[in-house]
């Protein structure tokens, strides 16, 4: 493959482009769709993987994914032929009685086992810690909506160039309550204490939404303002004037997977 310079582009996009190549091929992401969202809202904005699509091509040009919407049932045949699975936020619950929710933990102990270097987000967070036995549950202060800086406390290998702190969008009123075995904890806020995990060197798993854009998240809660209290709605849409740090996070994730996969 090559790959052609553009003026308009810059030079660490290229260096990290071709660090993806360096393997031989651009990585092959399963991206396991778990949003459950039919409404108006969704269909104003990008599908899940067109989001994260957008949050990684800067960072990770080529990259393939293959987008499964697991809430219809339609799941990867074998993870043999993949890089790595990405798994989106939703609406869902991970303790929601559906078929589909058990195979996605099922499909999470699977790649695990096989060392298929696993990401989730929000409800992907959630479930990869239940399938892998940890406990998830209501956040006990309600819903944590908007921006929201949590502390890296223990940064892992891939997480380069990290501060003490990273502002991203919040969208949750569950969370992980109790650690699976393995987990560690790299950081979090005091009401959501585990809100980025990894487990050894193939599996990472954020909280929050790096994925999702201002716009979006002032669209989501003007939609659901009329169910919130007031003060939180207030809060909510405060705190969108600040900046997120998720173009750092995009790059955290795409170290992630070339790490997990040489």
């Amino acid at each position: 493959m090559v790959m052609r310079l553009s003026l308009n582009a810059p030079l660490n996009m290229y260096i990290i482009g071709l660090a993806t190549y360096a393997n031989g091929k651009f990585m092959h992401i399963a991206f396991l769709d778990t949003n459950i969202d039919r409404s108006a809202l969704a269909a104003r904005h990008a599908s899940e993987v067109d989001k994260f699509r957008a949050l990684m091509d800067p960072v990770a040009p080529g990259w393939r994914y293959e987008d499964f919407r697991v809430t219809e049932g339609h799941f990867p045949e074998a993870l043999t032929g993949v890089d790595g699975v990405m798994i989106s936020g939703s609406p869902a619950s991970v303790n929601d009685p559906t078929p589909w929710m058990a195979r996605l933990e099922a499909v999470i102990r699977e790649a695990v086992a096989a060392g298929v270097p696993v990401f989730g987000a929000c409800l992907g967070h959630q479930a990869v810690a239940k399938a892998l036995g940890g406990r998830v549950g209501r956040n006990p202060q309600g819903w944590v909506l908007g921006r929201v800086e949590s502390r890296i406390d223990a940064p892992a290998t891939w997480m380069a160039g990290a501060g003490p702190r990273i502002a991203l969008h919040a969208a949750h009123n569950e969370q992980v309550l109790a650690l699976p075995p393995g987990a560690q904890v790299l950081g979090g806020t005091e009401t959501t204490p585990y809100g980025h995990l990894a487990y050894g060197a193939g599996v990472f798993t954020t909280q929050y939404h790096p994925e999702l854009t201002r716009a979006f998240m002032q669209d989501l809660i003007g939609e659901m303002t009329a169910s919130l209290e007031p003060a939180v709605a207030r809060a909510a849409r405060d705190s969108l004037t600040g900046p997120v740090g998720a173009a750092q996070m995009a790059g955290w994730i795409a170290a992630f997977f070339q790490q997990a996969r040489t």
